[in-house]
């Protein structure tokens, strides 16, 4: 799908946003006792400062041009990554407080990191560390420990707690992948893809062009592998969102749609869809990179599922995060797959392309 104008952005009301960019307790070590009690063990993020972070940095910053793809990387006096911006891509790298992110219930991986992602106002473009929109929005974020992409994304897994908007609207938790489904697993799947981000939220929502779309009761506080990309860059980032495939020039609604659209930068461009068309050089990668795959021959040549890269765990491999029907939900876990995109496990081997918003 594709979404409308950019200029024109769904209006949301004012506590609303405020409530969406106010932070996690859920993911700091500034939680209260009283809080931690709370907190579920099975998905989290503990933060630490780190050493040479973005905040700590002094001397001369220098910027600097890299190719394949076209970016401009902001380095430190001692020659460390501070920020990276790809050409044609509203997604940006910042470096920050280091964070663990880990799921004890379904994996034994830990990804350690200290990059942030965050959306920019406009598209990256060489020479933009010159205008002011950039400048202004720099300032704002280098350094934030506001919720970024992987705070938000990790918001919806297994026992996250409800977070509700001044409104009463629950705008995070715990989210499943999507009803059963009624005609039973055998043939079929298990549990019913379709369900987007105002499927989760349970409201009617009114698209840039337009289109409004209205909820199904019975996919309530659930999204699919789409819906949760969906929910994450575009409901909470902000990113501009189409109702559908075709429909503008937002974010599509499904992975191929996604995929195969002009949006954002293609960091692994789609080649094909059989196991001859894999991805080779997957070093490429950065953190905040939605990653595609093709599982299930019933699609045909369509591309069936997406996720968020999140960079290394602390044995080296490439780790993603997605919403799957095996564990009901979000997940870096192993329930159906581990989720690897090096060597040759079920996630590595149908992994198709990348590209960066």
């Amino acid at each position: 799908m594709t979404a409308s104008p950019k200029r024109k952005r769904p209006v949301l009301h004012a506590a609303t946003v405020l409530a969406l960019l106010a932070g996690s307790a859920y993911f700091t070590v500034e939680l209260r006792k009283d809080e931690q009690a709370k907190a579920p063990a099975i998905q989290a993020i503990t933060d630490r400062p780190a050493e040479g972070g973005a905040k700590a940095q002094s001397g001369e910053q220098k910027w600097e041009r890299l190719n394949s793809p076209g970016r401009s990387v902001l380095r430190g006096g001692g020659g460390e990554v501070l920020a990276t911006f790809t050409d044609g891509a509203r997604t940006a790298t910042l470096t920050g407080p280091s964070r663990t992110f880990t799921e004890p219930a379904n994996t034994k991986a830990r990804v350690v990191t200290e990059n942030w992602v965050r959306l920019m106002p406009e598209e990256w473009r060489e020479g933009a560390e010159r205008e002011q929109w950039f400048k202004d929005w720099f300032k704002e974020y280098q350094g934030s420990e506001e919720d970024d992409i992987f705070a938000m994304a990790f918001q919806y897994g297994d026992q996250a707690p409800v977070k509700k908007d001044a409104d009463g609207v629950p705008y995070a938790g715990d989210a499943n992948f999507g009803p059963l489904n009624p005609n039973g697993s055998v043939g079929n799947d298990l549990r019913l893809e379709e369900s987007d981000f105002f499927d989760y939220l349970g409201i009617p929502y009114n698209f840039r062009n337009g289109t409004t779309l209205q909820p199904e009761q019975m996919r309530y506080r659930s999204m699919d592998c789409s819906g949760f990309v969906r929910t994450v860059f575009g409901y909470r980032a902000r990113y501009p969102l189409a109702p559908k495939d075709g429909a503008g020039d937002g974010l599509p609604r499904t992975a191929n749609g996604m995929a195969r659209s002009d949006v954002g930068a293609d960091i692994l461009p789609l080649k094909g869809i059989t196991p001859d068309d894999r991805p080779t050089n997957i070093d490429v990668l950065q953190p905040g990179d939605l990653v595609f795959f093709k599982l299930d021959a019933r699609t045909k040549e369509r591309l069936d599922h997406t996720g968020i890269y999140m960079g290394a765990d602390t044995d080296g491999h490439k780790i993603f995060i997605s919403s799957r029907e095996e564990a009901n939900g979000p997940t870096i876990g192993d329930k159906g797959g581990t989720s690897r995109l090096d060597g040759n496990g079920y996630y590595a081997t149908t992994l198709r392309s990348a590209k960066r918003l």
